[in-house]
């Protein structure tokens, strides 16, 4: 079973790693980008920032889709998910899935373009709006990784 273990450790690993990046950057960066002096600054700061971690959220959610998969598989969870108790192994995949189409197909194709756009008419507003939608995510967040510290030690809810 040393490798459930691995597999264990680098799937909590690269979750602490995305979900409390994401934590930093709506608790923190963006509140802080939000209060600039010049909005248009603010934008400019939280792209620099977002460039630099951006690489490493999408490292974190591959590791955690590559582990979590892994531990379905090699423990044979695969009917678990039709189990209403284990309602967080769903939303973890739904957590996962969302962020991963924002990181590898959302945000190169079409959301930064967007972002740039929006932030020349109204970056005030882009920054609201960029830390409302960071708001929903980590809160999506937040109560799947609880579920799921609950759940996998019997707790149902």
């Amino acid at each position: 079973m040393d490798d459930v273990a691995v597999a264990v450790a680098l799937h909590v690993l690269a979750i602490v790693w995305w979900i409390g990046g994401v934590a930093m950057v709506t608790a923190v960066i963006l509140p802080a980008c939000r209060r600039a002096a010049d909005p248009r600054q603010g934008f400019a700061q939280f792209q620099e920032i977002e460039r630099r971690f951006a690489w490493q959220a999408r490292a974190a959610t591959l590791l955690a889709g590559a582990s979590g998969f892994y531990l379905v598989d090699r423990l044979a969870l695969w009917s678990s998910f039709l189990n209403r108790s284990h309602w967080w192994l769903d939303a973890m995949v739904f957590v996962w899935g969302l962020f991963t189409i924002v990181l590898f197909v959302a945000e190169p194709l079409f959301f930064h373009a967007w972002l740039a756009r929006s932030a020349q008419n109204a970056p005030g507003r882009t920054l609201t709006l960029l830390q409302r939608t960071h708001i929903v995510l980590l809160g999506l967040s937040v109560v799947t990784v609880l579920g799921a510290a609950a759940g996998s030690y019997g707790l149902s809810f």
